[in-house]
């Protein structure tokens, strides 16, 4: 089977950000598959001319296109007026590369950003076959929510390509029950909706990495150590961690270290207020090379936290940084509702914070720290919650019996009598 794979964001190990589209890739090629990837240009490559290029990578057919961003934590430092220009250049761009591409057996496009969709429909119809739509955010419920998006026409011409896109599709993979409860809201039949969670890399996280270094580079020998790794951004309102950070300060709690990892458009805010109020118990890492730097990191630390802003629609996410921090076996700390705090409470992996509330997160990371052994044992259960439900392998195994599924129920109905079409044969 050959799957041309539709992801503006694709990453490998070699960078910081998420890597599903690279695991689940890999995960395909193993099983004997072919994948070819359209995504955004790695900046850190030189270009020499024309809209794209190709090229392999780990056994990936990568069509890289000039145009958009390939890299989401600098896409969100940049306003929403410019993202979403960056969104609709990257979807006008993958037109031609999926018109250009070798007939595939199935087109799967994952979100962010919405309009993903737009060159995976097309990719559809051209080649006659089967899209899979994956959604990782809500799309435009999230920027709706957010304020991002406000004008009456944008946001109906918004939601009718959401429903459009929904349309098109053969089968939609969400990444949390919320998510599934979402799509299905716009008029997507359940039994066409499927959770595939986030999965949690249990090779390169674990609780056997040794986070000493970090430890000492950064001052926390003998710390307590709460570590946010990951987009700094307005969907994330880290303020809500600096405001428990001054109310340790105040006080004179010195034993616990707040360490706020990434990059995105509150950094300097966020760095500012650090500063004006003297806080010695925030820091600020700086950049790293590749995933596992960022696993050294998380091994560093005793507390992971997951933190959002408190908007509804923000707890219906599927952070990578919650499964990573489970496959390193510590402690999870969440601020939202709905199924994250579920999770962490019936596995008994970490705490649930009140959202918009610095005094009850100061509290709560007091008494862990105040805790060693319940921080201990919630660590060991993260790691067997990791191992048990969010192995990649296992959730890439459920991935493509889904494809399986759509491809074969596609066929069967090409060969059926009542159809007079035929695919499109296209070489490349």
């Amino acid at each position: 089977m050959h799957i041309l794979y539709l992801h503006q964001y694709f990453t490998t190990r070699n960078g910081v950000g998420g890597t599903r589209s690279y695991e689940f890739a890999r995960y395909l090629l193993s099983q004997g598959h072919k994948v070819t990837m359209v995504t955004a240009a790695d900046p850190q490559l030189p270009w020499q001319r024309g809209l794209l290029r190709h090229r392999q990578v780990d056994g990936i057919d990568v069509v890289e296109l000039r145009a958009g961003s390939s890299d989401y934590q600098s896409g969100t430092a940049v306003g929403y007026g410019q993202r979403i220009v960056a969104f609709v250049l990257f979807a006008l761009a993958s037109v031609v590369a999926v018109l250009r591409a070798r007939r595939p057996d199935l087109v799967f496009a994952t979100s962010t950003p919405l309009t993903i969709g737009i060159p995976g429909a097309i990719a559809s119809a051209w080649h006659r076959v089967p899209m899979v739509f994956e959604v990782r955010d809500l799309w435009p419920e999230a920027p709706i929510q957010m304020g991002a998006l406000r004008h009456p026409a944008a946001i109906l011409l918004a939601r009718w390509l959401e429903r459009a896109i929904y349309r098109r599709a053969a089968h939609v993979v969400a990444l949390s029950p919320g998510m599934r409860a979402g799509v299905i809201d716009a008029g997507v039949p359940p039994e066409r909706v499927t959770v595939i969670p986030n999965a949690s890399d249990l090779d390169l996280f674990s609780p056997e990495i040794d986070g000493s270094a970090f430890r000492e580079t950064y001052g926390l020998v003998g710390k307590f150590v709460c570590l946010y790794f990951g987009t700094m951004g307005e969907a994330n309102d880290l303020f809500q961690v600096v405001r428990a950070a001054r109310v340790l300060h105040e006080r004179g709690e010195e034993r616990i270290v707040f360490v706020l990892h990434g990059r995105g458009r509150q950094r300097p805010e966020l760095e500012a207020f650090v500063s004006a109020h003297g806080l010695r118990n925030v820091v600020f890492s700086s950049a790293l090379p590749d995933k596992s730097a960022v696993a050294r990191l998380v091994a560093a630390a005793d507390v992971g936290m997951t933190i959002y802003k408190n908007l509804p629609i923000l707890a219906t996410c599927s952070p990578n940084k919650l499964f990573d921090t489970l496959a390193a076996g510590r402690a999870v700390l969440v601020n939202t509702p709905g199924w994250l705090r579920e999770l962490v409470l019936t596995h008994e992996c970490g705490v649930a914070v009140r959202p918009d509330d610095p005094y009850d997160l100061a509290d709560s990371v007091t008494a862990l720290c105040n805790d060693p052994e319940r921080v201990v044992r919630y660590g060991r259960n993260a790691r067997r919650l990791a191992e048990q439900s969010f192995d990649r392998r296992a959730l890439g195994a459920q991935l493509l019996a889904l494809f399986e599924q759509v491809v074969l129920a596609s066929r069967q109905v090409a060969q059926s009598p009542s159809s007079t079409t035929a695919p499109r044969e296209m070489g490349r």
